[in-house]
């Protein structure tokens, strides 16, 4: 049997084939996810073509196709329109079975006219890349037994052609939205699976992503790690990449005595680091005020549930919720005023000039409160800045 150009180790294959396919890991990442899809950073035409030339050869993804249906997702995120949702589909579905949501949804022209604006249309894409994207993993295959024979070849093959179907459609699109730890309450079931995102280029921190979809860093905790922020920066030292954005770190001045323009687009800005702060000071409230019940075993557990929205709390937990802030007139009201603080970056209908005012009244009120937790939260809230 011809054992091809490289004859090597069973644990050489293995290193081989974890290379191989950490560098597709890579590409998609790098190139469909957070170049293509979101804009989050630019690539030379050297560093682009190579993503696509490796990504042609390794999957046979079509980057419109790739990038119009997870645009969509976000755009559709939990609902029944979401392509792959474990919300809607189930765990099991999404995670086995996401490479077929993925070629389900990647028939549907009216996904690709309405999110896959922007992606590469060159001759290249037009005549090879898209109509023939069949021929790379083929073309991969005959060079897989070229360099390392009949058996490893086709067992590297197959692991480079199974890889990203299984971790990016099934693991990410499915664990990543349905079990592991959030930073930030976003709108949606987006968790991180792990806090080191290295054996699937970082997109394992998919909380952080879905609460800043346009960074190119998907790391936001100091214990967290990026790899394909690693490999970004990079590119960016050789000049193959220009990072545009990335998560915003809090930026805290003297507060103001009043709420301007700047106050409230550093508050949107921010706006997960509110909420995070804002979860903060409703547990510690809950703490101390569960001190002063005789029967306070009743209340027990309800701390998880603060920072949840409403229509997400199960029936039962509602009730006994309801319950606490109706004993509780200094928890109701911290309760009660995270809604009214949310609706300043809520409300798209209104005025700049108007959610200026809007913002400062909520100031006002939470001072005039008595509350330390929301007089505390105020001042947090005029000392923000654009970074």
């Amino acid at each position: 049997m011809f054992s091809g150009v490289f004859d090597l180790p069973w644990w050489g294959y293995v290193l081989v084939t974890l290379g191989l396919t950490h560098v597709t890991i890579a590409s998609v990442t790098i190139f469909l996810h957070r170049h293509q899809a979101h804009r989050a950073l630019d690539l030379s035409p050297l560093a682009s073509h190579f993503f696509r030339l490796w990504l042609w050869l390794t999957t046979g993804m079509v980057t419109k196709e790739w990038a119009a249906i997870h645009r969509k997702h976000h755009a559709k995120c939990e609902t029944a329109d979401d392509p792959h949702s474990p919300q809607v589909y189930g765990i099991n579905r999404v995670l086995w079975g996401g490479v077929f949501l993925y070629v389900k949804e990647a028939w549907n022209k009216e996904t690709l006219r309405r999110y896959g604006h922007g992606t590469p249309d060159d001759w290249l894409e037009r005549n090879l890349y898209t109509p023939w994207h069949k021929l790379g993993i083929t073309l991969m295959l005959a060079i897989d037994l070229f360099l390392f024979g009949a058996l490893p070849g086709i067992l590297i093959w197959i692991a480079q052609v199974a890889w990203i179907p299984f971790w990016a459609a099934g693991v990410i699109n499915g664990i990543g939205h349905y079990w592991g730890y959030r930073n930030f309450n976003c709108a949606d079931a987006s968790t991180n699976i792990v806090p080191w995102g290295i054996l699937i280029g970082g997109e394992e921190l998919h909380n952080n992503h879905h609460s800043f979809a346009t960074s190119a860093k998907l790391s936001n905790r100091w214990y967290e790690f990026d790899i394909g922020w690693m490999y970004i920066r990079i590119l960016c030292a050789l000049g193959l990449a220009r990072v545009k954005k990335v998560a915003p770190v809090p930026k805290i001045v003297a507060p103001r005595s009043e709420v301007d323009s700047a106050t409230l687009q550093a508050v949107i800005d921010n706006r997960y680091d509110v909420l995070a702060r804002y979860a903060g000071s409703l547990k510690n409230l809950y703490r101390e005020e569960l001190a002063k019940f005789q029967d306070k075993a009743s209340y027990k557990g309800l701390k998880r549930w603060l920072e949840v929205e409403v229509n997400q709390i199960p029936d039962d937990w509602r009730k006994r919720l309801d319950e606490l802030l109706a004993r509780s007139h200094s928890l109701a009201t911290l309760y009660a005023m995270r809604a009214e603080l949310t609706a300043v970056w809520n409300r798209t209908n209104a005025t700049r000039e108007q959610l200026v005012i809007d913002l400062q009244a909520w100031c006002h009120k939470a001072e005039a409160s008595g509350i330390r937790q929301l007089q505390e939260l105020s001042l947090r809230v005029r000392s923000y800045a654009v970074a």
